[in-house]
């Protein structure tokens, strides 16, 4: 079991920081949020080229954060725990019911590079060419194209938000080249904020993206100072498939210990030891059926 040399884990308080002046500040003009957008994708941009910054699970957990904000929209209770349980304990046959049919949506548009099958893969009841026509409905610069995808898939399915939100942040994905879907717009977009339209809309998307772009750059530093720690630990482990399995917590939001490439009774040892570790965490709280997670 190897793993790539890392950095120190002190190393990783010199991640690029978001300025405070893009934090603070405060504007409703289009010009001056769409100018702090900008600055905020930058940023995060030099954070997502990182190789310290474990990006799958940055985007897994960033996916769950998504779902949750969805849920919401849609008046439902279910919040991450709710989420999590709804997925990571589906037994086959099972259905995810409502609220985790929309985290697997978003789990599946952050797994694999951008592109129509990929989306159509994440958003089943959408045909591709009808995926292809909303991407396309976009033109401009990145943020007026994302807004701009928001719109038509609204307006062409007034209650189509989360594929609406996958959609706008694919299209942002895509106008910024990255190869994978970021989650940003659906986790600070309020729900009023979708009846918006034309230059509204795109203010409230500018403002969403500053105030995720900022989440997204902690959340970075947090699960990079934790990944770093969990290589660390890893020779400690000698189970055999205890790398894959360090490997999936290096990926994965939650994982339950049925999932990890070992019998059961050395799965559950492993997460036992990996907490005692201080290296992953148990997530539910519960003394079975639990998961765990960096």
């Amino acid at each position: 079991m190897t793993f790539a040399r890392h950095a120190p884990i002190d190393d990783l308080d010199r991640l690029p920081r978001m300025p405070a002046w893009v934090t603070s500040a405060r504007s409703e003009r289009l010009e001056d949020v769409a100018f702090l957008s900008g600055a905020s994708l930058a940023h995060l941009h030099l954070v997502l080229a990182r190789g310290d910054v474990p990006q799958g699970l940055l985007r897994d957990r960033l996916a769950l954060h998504a779902a949750e904000a969805c849920v919401a929209f849609s008046g439902r209770p279910e919040r991450a725990s709710e989420l999590r349980d709804a997925v990571h304990l589906l037994r086959p046959g099972d259905l995810p019911g409502p609220a985790g049919e929309t985290y697997m949506a978003w789990r599946r548009a952050v797994e694999r590079p951008v592109s129509v099958n990929a989306l159509g893969r994440a958003l089943p009841t959408h045909p591709p060419e009808q995926i292809a026509g909303w991407l396309d409905a976009g033109q401009g610069a990145p943020m007026t194209r994302a807004a701009m995808v928001l719109e038509a898939v609204l307006a062409e399915a007034p209650r189509a938000e989360v594929p609406a939100l996958v959609l706008a942040d694919a299209a942002l994905a895509q106008m910024l080249g990255w190869e994978h879907l970021v989650p940003l717009l659906a986790m600070d977009l309020k729900r009023a904020d979708l009846r918006k339209r034309g230059d509204d809309l795109r203010v409230a998307c500018h403002r969403a993206v500053v105030a995720s772009a900022v989440d997204a750059e902690r959340l970075s530093a947090d699960l990079a100072r934790r990944a770093a720690h969990l290589k660390a630990v890893a020779p400690k482990l000698r189970a055999k498939g205890a790398g894959d399995a360090v490997k999936m917590f290096l990926t994965r939001d939650a994982v339950a210990p049925s999932a990890l490439p070992l019998p059961d009774r050395a799965a559950r040892r492993l997460c036992d030891r990996l907490v005692e570790l201080g290296a992953v965490r148990e997530l539910t709280g519960r003394d079975t059926f639990r998961l765990y997670g960096v």
